[in-house]
């Protein structure tokens, strides 16, 4: 992967010498669009961090076991727009990629990711523009999890902007099977024969087994006050 450097660089060696003020201006508007999806991303994260503390103190535990960040590199847009035969340019980054910022969320158990994804599209401010049960459909390797693009607002100095953010929402044991997945897919060295891919799948499902049997655990000792609420 490109770093910021490396992908403006980049972009400078593929426009001539003389158009290079054209460059210059491109870099300073791709930087501030990205600066506008990290905020978004801090408004996500801020929303997350609130709903955690809110159920935990009305639940004694938090639903949140943890969140990562991710911000497309400028190099891995130009590809995505390329494919999609659109030219790169800020305001289509804006209108045609989702994911270029994105937020995970790493829950206890099943129940919790839902809770959290329905406390955030409760709130006014967000716009639910798409999104993918890959929980209750998983996709055909195996891969579960709950992904939301939305809109949500950021704050600046004289205006307010809608951003796009994705929020992938999954268990611990949901995270754990996609990271290692993910890392063994693009291992350049890695043969993804019918045998191994066999065995991811089956990895997955004892993984969502894993999840079931906790989830029971979890629904026999939990408080009444928690049950009453899962209830309604």
């Amino acid at each position: 992967m490109l770093t910021a450097d490396g992908a403006e660089q980049r972009i400078k060696e593929l426009i001539a010498p003389e158009n290079f003020w054209i460059t210059q201006r491109f870099i300073l508007q791709f930087r501030k669009v990205m600066a506008y999806y990290r905020c978004a991303m801090m408004e996500i994260e801020t929303k997350c961090n609130v709903l955690n503390e809110e159920f935990s103190l009305q639940y004694d535990r938090n639903p949140i076991n943890g969140m990562k960040t991710r911000l497309k590199s400028m190099e891995s847009i130009r590809q995505k727009l390329e494919r999609k035969g659109l030219p790169m340019a800020p305001e289509t980054v804006e209108e045609h990629i989702h994911d270029v910022a994105g937020v995970r969320v790493i829950c206890a158990f099943p129940e919790d990711v839902y809770r959290i994804a329905d406390a955030l599209l409760a709130q006014d401010d967000i716009v639910l523009l798409k999104k993918k049960d890959y929980i209750q459909n998983p996709k055909p390797n195996g891969y579960r999890s709950l992904h939301l693009i939305v809109s949500v607002p950021i704050f600046l100095a004289r205006e307010k902007r809608m951003m796009k953010v994705e929020i992938q929402l999954r268990t611990i044991a949901m995270d754990f099977w996609a990271s290692l997945e993910h890392q063994m897919r693009y291992k350049k060295t890695a043969d993804f024969s019918d045998g191994l891919i066999k065995e991811l799948k089956i990895c997955a499902e004892l993984s969502a087994e894993l999840d079931a049997r906790m989830d029971k655990i979890r629904a026999s000792v939990q408080p009444k006050e928690e049950k009453a609420a899962s209830d309604t």
